[in-house]
């Protein structure tokens, strides 16, 4: 093709479209070949039109392109097309607006030579590789494109912040076709970003933004109007907006179906609760359209938001923690209640060495959670507990969960002091699923739950009252493992069928990053959400 990123530059394509099936319109069953050139010129545009990245599978799109970023490359597919014949060549350009034909500056591209002799197509920006420095050409490429700020169409960025603290001070104007913008340097620890002030964009559907001072009052998110995809991550503590200002500029943004609020590191939240006594929070939004909602940061300020937000049609709701001695949660117990779209019938708990994760699934068949909470703490005590506590003032959300699994990875950071949980924080956890008929325990905890199934004089049917099977690796009834919570519930005649399984069922063993840019494991059978 000649040049990276080039369309005018490069030879002929040899294509395997010589033949394509046609359908004899007389005789419907009988299928003959024709070359594609003897095609009319409305079959060749639908056949250019379906060559676009994308069209076939949405769901991979919102995913990939829209969270992480990807996929911008592909958007050259129409490049080698145009060379194929003048004939194409003319149809292709001759339909850009139906086609959605783009110019992409990217890694190596002659962005100058390319503007000068190339049609005034919009412009993609898209260099994301935090593992190489930006040459000085690729450098100046990109501040040349974003001076054609009336074409430029997509922001991508995954570039040093030495690079990319001079590339925002170009972007302080508006852009009138921006659709797209994500910013993501390497680092974490470079938090003083800055939108320019005079930067907005009126057609932007989709924000990503990692590391930046709150955007939160930008004129950018004040002209968006029609904003669908909004995620700020990395926030630094010390500017976490107040709740009430941060609602404020929600409800400017009814079309929003993606949201996510994260913060780098945590506030106390006697800081968060001094903050938003100090000044009331009075709005209380409605976001219509909003499908998928994730936060990070402490339970305190996610309280004060959840409080004041109804969202009629969420089906998504992901929440990451810091480590809290105490997690009181009524306000998401409250908002869970009322979210009729989130449904709940299958929970899988996984304690890891850097956390403890769950997931709650709507029903068996789908690998689309409904509900995630993850709570970053080390050591396994903790985590029960947190666990504990969180569930237990949820425990009015989930009295259709019928699975349950509860999985371990061996936690290497933990002393031994640290490696047993309370026997009253397994009953109070396993108490907020009083419904569940499968329990599925993992080798490494049947010690800790057996110990904590015991009964000692409480009644048979107190905790797990409908669980009607004990999937553990185990042999037998002969087994000391379990055998007295199993005979206590025979003789109140509601008898366990244990069945002697070894993990995996639902296992989740590694480490991963999600597309919310944070920390998450995953069962290694369930793609990541």
């Amino acid at each position: 093709m000649g040049r990276a990123g080039h369309p005018n530059v490069g030879g002929a394509l040899s294509l395997n479209l010589c033949l394509v099936p046609i359908i004899n319109p007389v005789h419907g069953d009988r299928i003959f070949t024709t070359s594609i050139h003897n095609l009319d010129n409305d079959s060749l545009l639908n056949i250019f039109y379906l060559c676009r990245p994308n069209v076939f599978d949405e769901s991979e799109d919102r995913d990939n392109r829209v969270i992480r970023g990807g996929g911008w490359g592909r958007e050259v597919w129409w490049y080698k097309l145009v060379q194929v014949s003048r004939r194409w060549r003319y149809l292709i350009l001759d339909s850009a607006a139906y086609l959605r034909l783009c110019l992409v500056c990217t890694r190596g591209t002659p962005v100058a030579d390319m503007l000068a002799h190339s049609p005034p197509f919009p412009l993609i920006i898209d260099f994301d590789d935090p593992n190489q420095d930006l040459t000085a050409e690729d450098e100046e490429g990109i501040m040349i494109a974003l001076r054609y700020r009336d074409r430029v169409r997509c922001i991508h960025l995954g570039v040093p912040i030495q690079s990319l603290e001079k590339i925002v001070t170009v972007m302080d104007d508006e852009f009138p076709v921006l659709e797209y913008m994500h910013i993501a340097p390497p680092s974490k620890h470079c938090t003083h970003l800055i939108l320019p002030p005079k930067f907005e964009a009126p057609q932007l559907r989709h924000i990503v933004l990692y590391h930046f001072a709150s955007p939160i009052g930008s004129p950018l998110l004040a002209s968006a109007v029609g904003l669908s995809t909004l995620l700020l991550r990395w926030i630094h503590p010390s500017t976490y907006p107040h709740p009430n200002h941060l609602l404020q500029n929600l409800s400017l943004l009814p079309q929003l179906q993606t949201l996510q609020i994260g913060f780098r590191s945590p506030s106390p939240n006697s800081n968060i609760r001094r903050e938003v006594s100090l000044k009331w929070i009075i709005t209380h939004v409605t976001l219509p359209n909003l499908r998928w909602f994730a936060f990070a940061g402490v339970s305190e300020y996610l309280e004060a938001l959840l409080a004041h937000i109804t969202t009629p049609l969420l089906v998504t709701l992901k929440v990451h923690f810091f480590h809290q001695l105490s997690f009181p949660v009524p306000s998401l117990q409250q908002f869970m209640t009322i979210t009729e779209n989130l449904r709940f019938s299958i929970a899988r708990f996984c304690f890891h060495d850097g956390g403890v994760a769950v997931w709650i699934y709507p029903r068996s068949e789908t690998t689309m959670f409904s509900f995630y909470v993850h709570v970053l703490c080390e050591h396994f005590d903790w985590q029960v507990s947190s666990m504990a506590q969180i569930f237990d003032d949820l425990r009015a959300v989930f009295p259709t969960v019928v699975d349950l699994t509860i999985d371990y990875t061996q936690h290497t950071l933990s002393s031994e002091w640290h490696n047993q949980a309370d026997r009253t924080l397994w009953r109070k956890l396993l108490g907020s699923f009083m419904n569940v008929k499968t329990l599925r325990v993992h080798e490494g905890l049947v010690r800790e739950l057996s110990r904590s199934l015991r009964l000692d004089g409480e009644p048979a049917l107190q905790l797990l009252p409908e669980l009607k099977e004990l999937v553990c690796p185990t042999g037998n009834h002969s087994d000391e493992t379990f055998s007295q919570f199993i005979r206590e519930r025979e003789v109140a005649g509601r008898p366990i069928n244990l069945i002697g399984s070894a993990f995996p069922v639902g296992r989740v063993n590694y480490v991963v990053h999600s597309p919310a840019g944070m920390a998450q494991i995953r069962p290694d059978h369930v793609p990541v959400p």
